[in-house]
């Protein structure tokens, strides 16, 4: 968009001296990093899909910006959706997904996971592990 067409804009949202702007986009927020481990001669992550939702119930996973229920909800995952299974912390497990390209491959040092794609915490009771 070019200069004049943004100014054009912002002047026609203008609503009594104030300019309406659109709120930037935020990246994905967590309260608690998913990290990944450089343990000896083993990949940094699994391979699982989400299981068992009940047609009945809320038919969605909550994804979580940390390990627990008061953590705040980022995002729905549902029944066969693919996650990259990372840490575990009690009862939730640090997932990815939407992830293109994903490698599970060793690594020299922990680290926060950077892949490209979504991350966050959900209830491992409907997380089926596949492989890894």
């Amino acid at each position: 968009m070019t200069n004049s067409l943004v100014l054009s804009s912002m002047l026609a949202l203008s609503i009594g001296g104030l300019v309406l702007m659109p709120a930037p986009v935020k990246a994905q927020e967590l309260d608690v990093p998913v990290m990944e481990y450089a343990v000896d001669d083993l990949d940094t992550c699994a391979y699982g899909k989400v299981t068992g939702l009940k047609a009945d119930g809320d038919g969605f996973l909550a994804v979580r910006s940390g390990p627990g229920s008061k953590y705040k909800k980022l995002d729905e995952v549902h029944n066969d959706d693919e996650l990259w299974l990372f840490e575990e912390k009690g009862n939730w497990v640090g997932v990815m997904y939407d992830a293109p390209d994903m490698s599970c491959s060793r690594i020299k040092q922990d680290r926060e996971v950077n892949h490209k794609g979504k991350k966050g915490w959900v209830h491992k009771n409907w997380v089926e592990f596949i492989a890894g």
